[in-house]
């Protein structure tokens, strides 16, 4: 590994390359080891200490200082010490002679000077920095190389049957990120001296899906530190600070919540959002309907939901989905799951397959419908009046009605997954049906149900995963046509630095909970709560964001989308052409995408249907445009 040497005094560590992008940020992809060249002279100590914690910003490792020795100044002096605390060793080293009008002279003094400095002896400073960087190289290697025994034998993993898992060889290192990839320690790459032992690796999840604008993304890091160093974490009931208000209004004002919510309550990760929001929705029913539940029944209130749906790993959260694979012993499904229409791109056709619960009473011929294109099936308005609007609410209310008299749950709330349900397998749901299931369980609303005030049901928007432009919009509500009462963001919000979570409400949910006692009060939190530099990044992250939406990029990518005579078109950044041809594939059964989202599924061997395959480009990262995508296992012909 060559260390990156970076030199202070002449030009500095933001000094520009001919690209335009800094030094740091040029050379931050390879990662290298580096030795920080300090300043000697006036103001030395400041811009070397300036650079180093630059450096460190961006991830860089620097393994050692180097500066020369000046009597005057003696920057030496004090940046020995201070760099002994942070385990970086600083060497000083005397300055070249002055160069003299003589170039006899100056070749006689500089070939002293080069002598002393590196004897034959190989003794002295400059060898002590030499064998330092050796030893840090060497201990990195040991920790590349013991890392995987390391981890069999003290973690415990999310998600994965340890049993499965027979050697280290299938333990992933990642020595750093940036951008869309990681590196990675793969010994069989260094097997000769012109190979490095670190791999790039394509982040195919956007590791889980958090990644919105890449890894390693400068101005997330400057805002954690900007709220680091300013507030660290303060204590949020009944007090605020700067960046959770800011982050409050946005969301509020000109984000998801934009003229239907009133509050945002802050939270930690996108479960324990959606446990804020069972916890709003079913107080606030329990509250509308008074003295007629009593408290046994308010004990098994139930969900309305979809199956496939999940809405994450805390107990409350398990039991509003059906029972799957990722609920446990304690779990306890409350509740009722429709089984969905779902929509798809197959030998080139969209089509609408219609489950055959709803096939077999309604539509015995229609089990799988052709549609006019993709923007027609996302357009709500024009399909609200369509034969299928009526046998989907009709099937809705009749099961509703069904469950009303035979069901032991008393169903107080609708919560979906709008559009694409993620970690149920990428299911993208008809939005027709959808928006059937909000105007059924809300019913007609009378004058004094007018919006924000809810009806029927409270209405629940995991938008976790969706949310946040991860389709192309900032929230799937307008394409739905209606608002949902509580909805639920994470992920994205913070670009996958810091976790965060943000619940939003109405305001007849807030109120809900308004009273003189304090235990009506929403008694939820955690220690963390509004952390300052989850929503100092949160902020950051949105402005990025916000501006990548409205980009030439993304208007590049929805003028290939757009078809002339559609008033409502939803878009891809995969080329269209390329989502055309995947779906004519042999092996390909279907194959579905809107904004960032593109997910297939293969034919088995036997003429079934596996997922094959997910691939999520959150965004367009600021650092590779998707220019890398040709690295990638699956290849298309034309790049979004």
């Amino acid at each position: 590994m060559t260390p990156f040497v970076s030199d202070i005094s002449s030009t500095g560590v933001h000094s520009p390359t001919p690209s335009g992008i800094t030094q740091l940020e040029s050379y931050r992809s390879l990662f290298f080891p580096t030795v920080l060249v300090g300043d000697h002279k006036l103001g030395g100590i400041s811009s070397t200490i300036s650079s180093y914690e630059s450096l460190l910003l961006r991830g860089y490792i620097v393994d050692s200082v180097v500066l020369f020795h000046d009597e005057f100044y003696r920057n030496w002096e004090y940046l020995t010490p201070y760099f002994a605390e942070r385990n970086v060793p600083v060497t000083s080293f005397d300055p070249p002679p002055l160069q003299t009008a003589n170039d006899d002279e100056n070749f006689i003094l500089t070939e002293k000077y080069y002598t002393a400095i590196v004897p034959k002896s190989e003794s002295g400073p400059i060898f002590d920095v030499l064998h330092h960087l050796d030893d840090c190289h060497a201990s990195r290697m040991r920790d590349l190389e013991s890392m995987p025994r390391r981890t069999l034998d003290s973690i415990w993993w999310p998600f994965v049957q340890h049993g499965l898992v027979e050697n280290e060889n299938d333990v992933t290192v990642i020595d750093s990120a940036y951008s869309d990839f990681f590196s990675v320690y793969d010994p069989l790459h260094g097997t000769s001296h012109q190979q490095s032992c670190l791999g790039r690796q394509f982040d195919g999840s956007a590791s889980w899906w958090t990644q919105a604008i890449g890894h390693s993304h400068p101005s997330l890091s400057l805002a954690a530190a900007r709220a680091a160093g300013r507030y660290g974490h303060v204590i949020f009931p009944q007090a605020t600070h700067l960046p959770a208000l800011r982050l409050a209004e946005r969301l509020l004002r000109d984000g998801p919540g934009k003229g239907w919510a009133s509050r945002a309550y802050f939270s930690d990760d996108g479960s324990t959002g959606m446990e804020i929001a069972l916890k709003m929705a079913l107080r606030a029913f329990s509250v509308r309907k008074g003295n007629t539940l009593d408290s046994v029944t308010k004990k098994t209130l139930g969900v309305l939901g979809l199956k496939g749906s999940y809405h994450g790993d805390t107990i409350g959260a398990m039991d509003a989905c059906e029972d799957g694979v990722f609920t446990c012993e304690w779990h306890s499904a409350k509740g009722y799951w429709f089984d969905p229409p779902t929509v798809s791109i197959r030998k080139g056709r969209v089509v609408i397959t219609v489950p055959p619960a709803i096939a077999a009473e309604t539509l015995p011929a229609m089990s799988t419908i052709n549609a006019e294109s993709l923007s027609w099936v996302y357009d709500i308005p024009c399909r609200l009046n369509t034969p299928l609007a009526d046998v989907y609410r009709g099937y809705i209310q009749r099961t509703l009605e069904s469950l009303q008299k035979h069901c032991g749950h008393k169903l107080a709330a609708l919560v979906v997954e709008p559009l694409v349900m993620g970690a149920g397998g990428m299911i993208f749901v008809d939005p027709l049906f959808q928006r059937a299931m909000i105007d059924v369980v809300r019913g007609p609303r009378s004058p004094k149900h007018t919006p924000p005030d809810w009806s029927g049901l409270p209405v629940i928007f995991d938008e976790v995963f969706v949310g946040l432009y991860r389709l192309g919009l900032q929230s799937s509500a307008p394409l739905l046509g209606v608002n949902p009462d509580i909805s639920v963001y994470a992920k994205i919000l913070t670009g996958g630095l810091v976790p965060l979570a943000v619940t939003l409400a109405s305001d007849a949910i807030y109120k809900s909970f308004l009273s003189k006692d304090k235990k009506d009060a929403l008694l939820h939190g955690h220690s963390y709560s509004a952390h300052p530099v989850g929503c100092e990044v949160a902020n950051a992250t949105l402005d990025i964001v916000e501006k990548l939406a409205s980009s030439g990029l993304w208007m590049d990518a929805q003028r290939k989308w757009t078809h002339c005579n559609t008033k409502h078109t939803v878009w891809s950044f995969w080329d269209p052409d390329f989502v055309n041809a995947l779906s004519r594939m042999e092996g390909v059964a279907e194959v579905m995408t809107l904004g960032t989202v593109l997910a297939f599924k293969v034919k088995d061997e036997t003429g079934g249907r596996c997922t094959c395959l997910y691939r999520f480009f959150i965004f367009i990262s600021e650092f590779s445009y998707l220019k890398d995508m040709d690295q990638c296992q699956l290849r298309p012909s034309s790049h979004p």
